[in-house]
């Protein structure tokens, strides 16, 4: 799976991971951010979710959109032991892509074009 973070240079992007626990028993998971970019990119709420059985949980990852290309890293929750249960590792491949380009400020000069 690939989560992509699209925006405007120099804004942040949030997007939320959501899982699912189809068990009868409480899953836990530890993620990990890996790869070329990985400290572009961020976990805020923590790096940390448990989700109850039959129910599910949510994981922020944020992204601030810093240079023109495109950054990639890859998000890995694995499982820990809960009512000695564990759930499947989950990889998902990040990216991402600027959209637009605001500037931050603007100059207005007035010089010559030409001059003898």
């Amino acid at each position: 799976n690939t989560i992509e973070f699209t925006g405007t240079l120099h804004t942040t992007v949030v997007k939320q991971v959501r899982l699912k626990n189809l068990s009868t028993n409480t899953l836990a998971y530890n993620a990990i951010l890996l790869g070329r970019d990985a400290a572009d990119f961020s976990l805020p709420k923590g790096s940390t979710v448990t989700i109850p059985p039959a129910k599910q949980g949510f994981l922020n990852v944020e992204f601030t959109i810093r240079f023109l290309h495109p950054a990639e890293a890859v998000l890995i929750l694995f499982s820990n032991k809960v009512d000695g249960v564990d759930g499947a590792t989950l990889t998902f491949s990040l990216k991402s892509e600027v959209k637009n380009i605001e500037p931050v400020g603007m100059i207005r000069c007035k010089s010559p074009c030409y001059e003898l």
